[in-house]
């Protein structure tokens, strides 16, 4: 009995011994995987990790066109409805066009009535400057009148100065030299008469080309398709046109109409927006980066990204365009004012602008405001 007994202490001493060894494995084990895990992200962070930046800030983005009518007045139509695709071209908005009509027909109508206008005075050229000649032609036949009764005068005054010189001798009869007198005096009336015609000829020939100058500047190197006033009214008549048309409403461009506020019945005016179309096929992302990891970004860099609305089993394929101009805090409302007070460095964020594959775009829609998932790769 005592020999068992003294063998009982020397085994538990040994199972005890065993314990404390395998324990000592245990925690050196457990050390080593710890120092192999720590290197081995070490070495992956420094061979892999550092050929990529990545970010989930990041958010779909689409240069959205808001439809606004250019001409007021009340809706007649509205075409389509939110949630609806439309292409370039289609007809979103009808508005009522009977004052646009009404203002073409104007304007048409005031464009001939020029049009009329310019052709009566270049026919009135025409008509002046042959008024022109005939006052010529009369100053002519003013002057040889002139002529013929200073002529006649002068015969007068001869026969006059004869019979004078013959009345006292008694050859001439008095009621012969009263005839001479007054055929002088006839004379000298007629050349009075053949001078104020004269001057008549000569204040109408001034006249009428006084009337050609002043038509003629009317008309002066134009035609009755480049007159000024033809002109005037054509755009008049092409700006009612535009009007006209612009009472159809049709989409800028390819997209979906998002945010409708118009109904029919309700008046319109210009720059009001209507609606939007979103270009889901042109949209981009835009991926707010921290500062901090920007260093090796550069544009044309391949990206991956993913969706949260299609999770990881859809990737999208896209390339770095570009950087903004300013950070978010840059372009605030009400900017921080870092110059006053205390201040507290804050690593601030700069998007990143990033284009999506549109063939992948049209498998994988997007709508914008959607949360992505960036992964640039910064060794290319």
């Amino acid at each position: 009995m005592l020999a068992k007994t003294d063998t009982q202490p020397e085994n538990a001493g040994s199972a005890q011994a065993r314990r404390l060894v395998l324990r000592r494995r245990l925690f050196l084990g457990l050390a080593a995987a710890v120092v192999a895990t720590g290197a081995g992200v070490t070495a992956y962070g420094a061979v892999f990790g550092g050929r990529h930046v990545k970010t989930d800030n990041a958010y779909v983005g689409a240069d959205i066109a808001e439809v606004t009518p250019l001409v007021a007045g009340p809706v007649r139509e509205v075409r389509v409805a939110d949630a609806q695709a439309v292409k370039r071209g289609d007809v979103l908005v009808v508005l009522d066009d009977s004052d646009a009509r009404l203002a073409l027909a104007r304007a048409e109508a005031d464009l001939a009535a020029a049009e009329r206008r310019v052709r009566g005075l270049m026919a009135t050229d025409q008509g002046l400057a042959a008024q022109v000649s005939a006052r010529i032609a009369d100053q002519g036949r003013a002057a040889a009148q002139v002529t013929a009764a200073r002529s006649e005068l002068a015969k007068a005054r001869i026969d006059l100065e004869r019979r004078e010189a013959l009345a006292a001798s008694g050859s001439v009869s008095g009621e012969e030299l009263t005839a001479a007198r007054n055929a002088a005096v006839t004379a000298e009336s007629n050349l009075r008469a053949a001078l104020a015609a004269q001057a008549q000829a000569i204040a109408n020939r001034a006249a009428a080309t006084s009337s050609r100058a002043a038509n003629a500047v009317l008309i002066e190197n134009t035609t009755v398709e480049t007159h000024p006033e033809v002109v005037a009214a054509r755009a008049a008549r092409d700006q009612a046109a535009l009007d006209l048309s612009r009472t159809v409403i049709r989409a800028p461009l390819d997209g979906v109409v998002s945010r409708r506020r118009v109904q029919v019945g309700q008046r319109v005016q210009p720059g009001v927006s209507l609606m939007a179309v979103v270009p889901i096929q042109a949209a981009y992302v835009d991926a707010n980066f921290k500062e901090v990891q920007l260093a090796r970004v550069k544009p044309g860099q391949p990206v991956r990204l993913t969706a949260d609305l299609y999770g990881d089993k859809v990737e999208f394929a896209g390339r770095v365009v570009g950087f903004s101009g300013g950070t978010g805090s840059a372009f605030a409302v009400v900017p921080a004012q870092n110059a006053t007070g205390n201040w507290i460095k804050v690593v601030q964020r700069l998007p990143v602008r990033i284009a999506l594959d549109p063939k992948e775009l049209a498998e994988h829609p997007l709508r914008v405001g959607l949360s992505m998932d960036v992964d640039i790769d910064v060794s290319r």
